[in-house]
């Protein structure tokens, strides 16, 4: 979710970074402009089970949650220690507006770390007052990689950036003089091939140490995403082994020893008409890319969509038109199909998917 406040950094770069489309107008640029004209501000943020649009702005803190609230940020990391989200706050907390909207709007589960979610009440604090509407969202023209990767890589390549595609970083060297350590070698695999890389004093290293979207799998609409539960594409793996060297290179385990508490899935819908989009726009008052999470807070799923602005993708073809939504529950019952049986050898995260399918049929219809 980017916003002015928190990616200072990013948007530093992109002032350098020739837009896609017009290169006589850096990334940021455009970035600008666009957010000039499209403006995010939800209006249906959070809808019960009747259809029923919530008033969001109203956060639905007591005095006991608010007391909590300046607890976790008064503690220390040191102190708050392996302490999970549910262990710092009473029931009623979880049962708030503003809940249901930070955590949909970050993927919090209430297991989650009780550190990871003060990290973000701090780089975040601008959102506290507009998380109703997202209003501090920034948008990009087209989706994020066709908007900031795709022309960050083009820049690179064009100035001699000596880019190694279909590598993987395994594991690194470092030396140790006068309590000063230095990266000296990167080990890689290339297309298969092992290989080395000698770092001199003056070369930095930046390890990507994991990642929420490591070991991701894909799926079509016959077929449901592999679960995967080892590590596969690397940066997991890469973490592993570096923190074998020194114990303040962390604890990877920590971050994937529980695949089930931590897993996630998202969804894309293609539509060849405009009957949903405009039945989302009828019903939220919002245009597709002024609007934000719609959220269902009573679904099993604890479901929500978002409709970008359109075309999402360059050279879209034209009358084809996308959303995007997850759900944060996966595992739950849904709400239009049961299955029952306690011999049907199906995972939840199956049952899920076949939920979610007859689910957006029934979201259709109720925009229609």
């Amino acid at each position: 979710m980017l916003e002015d406040e928190a990616y200072r950094c990013l948007w530093n770069l992109l002032e350098g970074i020739p837009d896609r489309d017009d290169p006589s107008k850096s990334a940021r640029e455009v970035i600008v402009e666009f957010n000039r004209r499209v403006k995010t501000q939800a209006h249906a943020r959070l809808i019960n089970s009747g259809h029923e649009v919530l008033d969001a702005a109203a956060y639905g803190f007591s005095n006991h949650d608010r007391m909590e609230l300046m607890r976790l940020l008064a503690l220390s990391e040191h102190a708050l220690g392996a302490r999970r989200i549910d262990e710092m706050f009473s029931r009623h907390f979880f049962t708030t507006n503003f809940w249901q909207m930070w955590r949909t709007t970050f993927a919090f589960q209430n297991w989650h770390s009780a550190i990871e979610l003060r990290r973000y009440f701090i780089r975040f604090v601008q959102e506290f007052p507009r998380i109703h509407t997202l209003s501090g969202v920034r948008r990009t023209v087209y989706n994020q990689y066709d908007s900031i990767v795709v022309p960050l890589q083009e820049w690179m390549l064009a100035n001699y950036v000596d880019v190694h595609f279909a590598a993987t970083a395994t594991d690194a060297d470092f030396t140790d003089e006068g309590g000063h350590r230095r990266a000296v070698k990167l080990y890689y695999t290339e297309k298969g091939e092992a290989r080395e890389l000698d770092l001199g004093e003056n070369d930095y290293l930046f390890m990507t140490l994991g990642s929420i979207t490591a070991d991701s799998s894909y799926a079509d609409r016959t077929s449901v995403p592999d679960l995967i539960r080892d590590r596969r594409d690397g940066g997991w793996a890469f973490w592993d082994s570096v923190a074998r060297k020194a114990p303040d290179f962390g604890r990877p385990n920590t971050f994937y020893g529980n695949i089930d508490e931590n897993k996630w899935e998202s969804f894309t819908l293609t539509k060849h008409d405009r009957t949903l989009l405009d039945g989302i726009t009828k019903y939220s008052g919002d245009e597709p890319g002024t609007g934000a999470l719609m959220t269902w807070v009573d679904s099993g799923w604890l479901m929500s969509i978002v409709v970008p602005y359109q075309p999402h993708f360059p050279g879209m073809p034209e009358d084809t038109y996308t959303l995007w939504g997850y759900g944060l529950l996966i595992d739950a019952d849904g709400d239009y199909v049961q299955l029952f049986g306690v011999d049907m050898e199906i995972p939840p995260i199956y049952r899920g998917l076949l939920d979610l399918k007859v689910g957006l049929k029934a979201l259709e219809s109720a925009f229609r």
